[in-house]
């Protein structure tokens, strides 16, 4: 019994170094490893409801980290700004100071940080959302990056938002002047205030928090977003047309303070860079998918929903053409080259 005892415990030790090396090995691969991944919890605000594109995308990001850090690292996804009290402009001043440690926003609110961060909601440069997905997967991303960087920021990746349509709740739009005089809200920024003056409606800066009490009150007649947010916000219950003319394209870009990012291990830079462009393809997709849903999703609440052709934009475009040659000139060289224009 003895020479049994004594023969199994030899046989462990034996194993133990081949079960260390399996241990350390399927650490490497990127679960668990404390080294690679270091416990952290990370803050990652954004600006939408808990079924906003932005909000789901965070929370896919998350569910992705947490899955390749093994658990070790954790986002906590904040939805309607509530670390600062629903002021969208304070939390992306939060995670430029470090105060938070990653966001997702849209570039019509980065544009507090730099309006040239607004060079890819100039409208109607985009015919599609694959021409919008190679333009931003390449140069558009990299001009992104650039101008993030200088704020403290680092890029991550982009995700949908939407091209951006017209909902209103005074009378079908399908011609220029059936825009003038319209009071539409807008995110703020020039790119959105020049534009709808140049259609003779009144474009109104207003918090998005604020947008649904106001178009009831009838203080605003409707608001331009795209068919995720006009749905997540339940804007469709309260306004009774919506023309479809992708007048602009919006995008939300992932970034974290690139200070705390300096502090990380490689393997978790590369894992957040990783999982964060995973995320948004996934969002992507959902975006796209979900567009012709959430019409006919409208349209049986009771909204007339018009879809103008590419005949019928003309007279659009006309009217702003030389807006849009003003903001390519404005904001320069590189960002026309890193966006395609001329």
């Amino acid at each position: 019994m003895k020479k049994k005892i004594i023969a199994i415990i030899a046989s462990l030790m034996l194993v133990m170094p081949i079960l260390a090396g399996c241990t350390s090995s399927t650490g490497s691969s990127g679960t668990g490893d404390e080294k690679l991944y270091p416990k952290m919890k990370l803050r990652m605000t954004v600006n939408g409801t808990d079924i906003a594109t932005d909000t789901k995308t965070a929370k896919k990001f998350a569910e992705l980290v947490k899955e390749g850090s093994g658990g070790n690292i954790e986002i906590v996804v904040f939805p309607n700004d509530q670390l600062s009290g629903g002021n969208m402009t304070k939390s992306i001043e939060m995670v430029a100071q470090g105060a938070t440690e990653i966001s997702a926003y849209a570039t019509s609110a980065l544009g507090v940080l730099d309006q040239k961060l607004l060079v890819g909601t100039i409208p109607w440069i985009f015919d599609n959302y694959t021409q919008a997905r190679e333009t931003i997967d390449s140069t558009g991303g990299a001009y992104y990056a650039k101008l993030l960087a200088n704020k403290g920021l680092t890029y991550l990746g982009s995700v949908h938002n939407g091209f951006r349509q017209i909902s209103n709740s005074k009378r079908e739009v399908k011609t220029p002047e059936d825009v003038a005089g319209l009071k539409i809200r807008v995110p703020g920024g020039e790119v959105y205030l020049n534009f709808w003056k140049a259609l003779g409606a009144d474009p109104v800066a207003m918090s998005w928090g604020e947008v649904f009490t106001a178009i009831q009150q009838g203080t605003i007649d409707g608001q331009e977003n795209g068919f995720s947010v006009t749905n997540s916000a339940n804007i469709y219950e309260i306004q009774k047309y919506m023309t479809v003319w992708n007048y602009t394209y919006e995008n939300y870009l992932f970034v974290v303070n690139s200070e705390k990012f300096a502090s990380m291990t490689p393997e978790t830079q590369a894992l957040l860079k990783e999982k964060a462009l995973e995320a948004c393809e996934w969002g992507r997709d959902m975006v796209e998918e979900g567009e012709q849903v959430l019409m006919e999703k409208f349209r049986a609440a009771g909204m007339t929903v018009t879809e103008l052709s590419s005949e019928e934009l003309e007279p659009f475009k006309a009217k702003i053409a030389d807006l849009q040659k003003y903001f390519i000139q404005k904001y320069g060289t590189e960002a026309a080259e890193a966006f395609g224009l001329k």
